[in-house]
């Protein structure tokens, strides 16, 4: 559970290190948002290794640990894309994202 936990917040600010810029932030120099994502992006760091360490401690395969951070990275944007940039969710979201979740069932059968 801490590694899902941590991995949760990586992605909260990996995506926010990424996309904060689009709303509201085209008026800043470029330069000064790439400084801002770095200063984001390390908070980012500084929980995803923690939790990919965990997580491979407690026996998850470095495979295993990567398309569950690609399954939460994606529902972190989905609710970053609706409530700070505005953007609705249409029906390939859900297919894609139901793909995606296949993929982490795939690698976790058997375990």
């Amino acid at each position: 559970m801490p590694t899902i936990i941590l991995l949760t917040f990586s992605n909260i600010f990996m995506t926010t290190a990424w996309y904060w810029h689009l709303k509201g932030g085209e008026a800043k120099p470029l330069w000064l948002v790439v400084l801002i994502s770095w200063g984001i992006a390390l908070i980012e760091y500084c929980l995803a290794v923690p939790a990919n360490r965990i997580g491979y401690a407690s026996g998850w395969s470095a495979g295993q640990l990567k398309i569950v951070q690609e399954a939460l990275a994606l529902v972190v944007f989905a609710g970053f894309m609706v409530w700070v940039l505005g953007e609705p969710l249409h029906w390939r979201h859900f297919a894609a994202f139901g793909c995606i979740m296949a993929g982490v069932a795939f690698l976790f059968v058997g375990r």
